[in-house]
């Protein structure tokens, strides 16, 4: 049906459209576990915001299951390089996500304040962590990281968790959590009544604000910064996958050379600015739902900027460039491509309908009469 070229950028496209899709559905999760403590007062209130995600966290975890499925299936030389190179990391960011299905199932089986109080914090941890490393991994996409393969695609790594916890990737951090703070705090606004909502529109109007500076800054940092890697020969987007068939070398703004090669998708990072500063505007309106989904286009055009502003490459290697995956050579084979994306025509729709369907059924705000008319259903 398609060339392997087209193909490697279909499934380029995909990966984008699965982490965008995550960010935006297991995103007002972790924005809500981060936002618990601080919006709610009382034990009502606090279960009450629970019971916003309670029914559907689960499902929004199908969103990072796919996206990590797609890059063992497309990218399996990224997936290896990712998933060995930042295991600590990916560690750290699944003792914080196993904190959430046991807080939600246990806050509430004892009446203790202390008890509850203890899964309270420990649903933030759950929250906050996550948002924090996936922006820092990001940063770290930027900036590259010291990585090699020998001849036999074996790979050496030169860094530590530490290491990737510098200024400029903390910075990325930072901006993951005022993101998904602004996701989780519309969300509120949109599933709840009373001060609950009060209090989460007024905290989305302060994160969408500090989304804003923040990701102005990030961008600021990279366009005065020497960030950025270059293909220099070997490279064959229509080619067998062989990293080492290619060279590259760091090229300062590298990564902002997509934006004048293709200006129309100068629309992306600009999105990523607007829809928050629409939020912070939007965010008294009655209709709730549409702030929401000017939350989600933010979010889009964040993923999107780092998408664009790396393109071709996947992961890059500061201390030998020529090691770095890119869309052109860290790819499965042509037969793989073409299958699996068989598979995604046939399955993501299933996926969007049956989201669509309980969304639908769950519809409707979550109410502190309603918690105490449910005390022993709810979470």
């Amino acid at each position: 049906m398609f060339d392997f070229e087209t193909l490697k950028v279909i499934w380029w496209l995909l990966l984008g459209v699965l982490l965008i899709g995550f960010a935006i559905m297991d995103g007002f999760d972790l924005g809500v576990g981060m936002l618990l403590p601080f919006v709610a007062r009382g034990d009502t209130e606090r279960r009450v915001v629970i019971n916003t995600v309670g029914p559907v966290w689960e499902g929004n975890q199908v969103w990072l299951i796919l996206g990590g499925g797609a890059i063992f299936a497309a990218w399996p030389a990224l997936y290896a390089a990712s998933f060995s190179g930042f295991y600590l990391a990916m560690m750290l960011v699944l003792a914080a996500l196993i904190l959430r299905p046991v807080g939600f199932k246990f806050r509430s089986k004892m009446p203790g304040a202390r008890w509850r109080a203890t899964w309270d914090w420990a649903l933030f941890v759950g929250g906050a962590v996550p948002a924090l490393v996936f922006g820092v991994a990001m940063g770290n996409l930027l900036e590259g990281v010291p990585f090699s393969f020998d001849s036999d695609l074996r790979a050496t790594y030169a860094f530590g968790l530490f290491d990737l916890l510098n200024p400029f990737a903390l910075l990325c951090g930072f901006v993951s959590i005022a993101m998904l703070l602004t996701h989780g705090a519309v969300y509120l606004a949109v599933k709840t009544e009373g001060e609950v909502a009060q209090r989460a529109r007024a905290i989305s109007r302060f994160a969408a604000l500090t989304w804003v500076l923040l990701f102005a800054l990030a961008g600021l940092w990279l366009w005065m910064s020497h960030f950025g890697f270059a293909i220099t020969s070997g490279a064959m987007p229509g080619g067998q996958p062989d990293p080492l068939a290619k060279t590259a070398a760091p090229l300062a703004g590298a990564w902002l050379t997509n934006y004048g090669r293709w200006p129309v998708t100068m629309l992306i990072p600009a999105v990523g600015l607007a829809a928050p500063l629409a939020v912070a505007a939007l965010s008294g309106i009655h209709r709730r739902l549409i702030v929401f989904v000017v939350s989600a286009l933010g979010i889009a055009g964040v993923i999107g900027t780092m998408g664009v502003s790396l393109f071709p490459f996947l992961l890059s290697s500061s201390s030998h460039p020529g090691s770095s995956l890119t869309v052109w050579d860290a790819s499965s084979s042509h037969r793989t491509l073409g299958i699996m994306l068989i598979a995604v025509i046939i399955f993501l729709p299933i996926v969007l309908a049956y989201t669509g369907w309980v969304y639908r059924v769950m519809r409707g705000p979550v109410t502190c009469a309603y918690i105490e008319a449910h005390r022993e259903t709810s979470y």
